[in-house]
């Protein structure tokens, strides 16, 4: 059952979000709607009438589905690869798997949140196309490509996303369809307003730290194996309102 208490939960689609407004991700986003519909980004902010506005959402959907495919796919990878670990060892092999998992979210949120420098993380392993497929199933072909490759910005939180699938496979695919969803939202939302994304884009390295400094509170968590009871306490927490409100 879904605990919708559960700060994993929240963590995940949180951790969507801030993806997109990475400096990785948002500065291009003008750019990658531009490649994906074969428009400018002159055009794109020009027109915006209803036919443009449903010609981008439709390319955006399209490219989304993309990255789902790809980001599904590694969720499952890490789920089975979280149940497969746990069913080698018994005993405290959770608690191990959780503390490793805990060390390395920490790691993921320094890194994140600019305080560690590592060169081969910063290196872009981006599939690049030189023609995109005609039409919206070229768009699908670009969102894999762009889910395929490697950013600074993404790659380390998605990594965490899936770190916390292997330490919890029974709701790793949750966290994997809810990071999607986070990522999801910002970006058919910025699709139909498209001039708002330079107002935003200035605070994206502030938004990159706080989701470095969240991180590495939820990897500490984790380690210390508070992150279940701290959950339970919220949940039971939303039920007890949720009673008073119904009395």
């Amino acid at each position: 059952m879904v605990e919708i208490g559960s700060i994993t939960i929240w963590a995940a689609l949180s951790a969507g979000i801030i993806s997109f407004f990475s400096p990785c991700t948002l500065p291009l986003f003008p750019a990658y709607l531009s490649y994906i519909t074969g428009m400018s980004v002159k055009e794109l902010e020009a027109n915006k009438n209803i036919k443009v506005r449903s010609k981008l959402l439709l390319h955006s959907v399209f490219f989304l589905l993309g990255v789902s495919m790809i980001f599904m796919s590694l969720g499952f990878g890490m789920t089975y690869f979280g149940q497969w670990i746990q069913g080698l060892f018994t005993g405290d092999s959770g608690h191990l798997i959780q503390r490793f998992g805990g060390i390395f979210i920490v790691f993921m949120g320094l890194f994140v949140a600019g305080w560690i420098k590592l060169d081969w993380l910063m290196k872009e392993r981006r599939l690049h196309m030189a023609k995109k497929p005609v039409g919206y199933i070229g768009s699908t072909f670009v969102g894999m490509g762009f889910a395929a490759g490697w950013t600074p910005c993404i790659g380390p939180i998605f990594a965490a996303i899936l770190m916390l699938a292997a330490t919890n496979p029974s709701q790793g695919v949750l966290y994997t369809g809810l990071y999607i969803i986070g990522f999801a939202i910002p970006f058919l939302v910025l699709t139909f307003f498209l001039g708002s994304t330079r107002l935003i884009t200035k605070y994206s390295g502030i938004i990159m730290k706080l989701g470095g400094t969240l991180m590495i509170i939820m990897g500490v968590l984790l380690f210390t194996g508070q992150l279940a009871k701290i959950s339970i306490f919220i949940l039971r927490l939303i039920e007890g309102t949720w009673l008073e409100n119904l009395g």
